[in-house]
């Protein structure tokens, strides 16, 4: 058992995944703050969270020395609400505090690697859609067969393929000046970046990636099939967009240095994730299965475990379950190999709304290294 994550990560390492097994415990947030300041300190120049990629782009301007307070990044930066937790709020501080007066290409830059989907709404693909055109100075009009956003945005939208406006004659056209957007954005590369810059180039990329991305989403949304097979499709879309973006920023970050991706385990192990939905389990290729199989040994996994957690009424774990092994083997956090766990028994005492997902056999083989929190923290927010 070790606190130190240089003992984990391999120098073949470019993409290292550090996941959550629940996002109400704040404790795997402060271990995370803390294990990247080491990682920065061997090198790391790039941290990519679960939230909007095109908000985060607000919070990485900030963090470089780009205006704006903390209160107003934090609150326009994320989605999913992730702009609320002391977590976050303190990596954002810490990195526009490490990155002041650093040169530009050692910077730690900030991402976000997913769009503002939630289980029950996503948004509508207009305000993408429409910066990206802008960009590329078209007079495309995206606003007529787009309408109004609470069309998209509705609860109903999701949850009733036949409400959905994904599969609608508007939504085709939608996804054709997409298509045609994209083409052009390489087609014009060359004359685009020289007349604004290789930044703003990609951001108008960033843009048209989430707009496409909902438009894919939105699109399953309103499939014509029984709903297991519906809500498996809506959560493998959000994970190939997660997947997709990972692998741009990737791109991007290649040269300055590796990436830390923190996330909900099931976004990012190797193996297929699976969830239940009231009667349905989902089934699905995560981020981390699709980014693993085309990574290799540059993507490395460490899970997170949670032994009790009184803020969450997560009790000690029963023997001979995982958690419980770990345990024993742990007094406040730690990191394990995966290979040292050997089988062990699921622990059946979580709740739907604690949202903890348990280890279990899959779980530990999709992971190179295992990081048990003994005890957590009550949740808290930023007031």
């Amino acid at each position: 058992m070790s606190q130190r994550i240089s003992d984990f990560v391999p120098s073949s390492c470019e993409l290292l995944a550090f996941g959550e097994p629940t996002h109400r415990e704040p404790g795997f947030a402060a271990i995370r703050n803390e294990l990247f300041v080491e990682l920065v300190a061997r090198g790391f120049r790039s941290i990519a969270l679960e939230t909007d990629r095109v908000a985060a782009l607000t919070v990485d301007e900030f963090v470089r020395g780009g205006p704006g307070t903390l209160d107003e990044v934090m609150r326009t930066g994320f989605s999913h609400e992730f702009g609320e937790l002391a977590g976050n709020r303190n990596l954002v501080a810490w990195l526009r505090d490490y990155n002041a007066g650093r040169p530009v290409g050692d910077q730690v830059h900030f991402h976000g690697f997913d769009a503002a989907m939630e289980t029950m709404n996503a948004p509508s693909p207009r305000s993408y859609l429409e910066f990206a055109r802008d960009y590329l100075e078209l007079d495309f009009d995206i606003s007529g067969p787009a309408g109004s956003d609470e069309r998209w945005s509705r609860t109903e939208a999701v949850l009733d393929a036949a409400v959905s406006p994904g599969a609608t004659l508007d939504a085709e056209r939608l996804r054709a000046m997409a298509d045609d957007m994209l083409a052009l954005l390489y087609a014009r590369a060359p004359e685009r970046i020289a007349a604004t810059s290789l930044a703003r180039w990609r951001t108008a990329a960033i843009h048209l990636t989430a707009g496409l991305g909902l438009l894919r989403y939105h699109r399953q949304a309103a499939a014509p099939t029984e709903d297991g097979v519906r809500w498996n499709s809506l959560a493998a879309a959000r994970d190939a967009l997660m997947a997709q973006n990972l692998l741009d920023i990737r791109s991007t970050e290649a040269r300055r240095g590796p990436t830390l991706v923190h996330s909900h385990n099931l976004h990012l192990r190797r193996t297929t994730s699976v969830m239940p939905m009231g009667p349905m389990e989902l089934v699905w290729f995560g981020a981390g299965a699709i980014v693993g199989s085309l990574l290799g040994e540059h993507y490395r996994v460490i899970l997170g475990s949670l032994g009790r957690s009184d803020g969450l009424e997560l009790a000690e774990p029963a023997p001979g379950t995982y958690e419980h092994v770990l345990q024993n083997r742990v007094d406040t956090w730690g990191l394990i190999p995966a290979a040292e766990l050997g089988p062990a028994l699921i622990r059946i005492d979580a709740t739907r709304e604690q949202g903890y997902f348990p280890l279990d056999a899959d779980t530990v083989g999709a992971a190179d290294t295992i990081l048990h929190l003994s005890v957590g923290e009550a949740p808290t927010a930023v007031s």
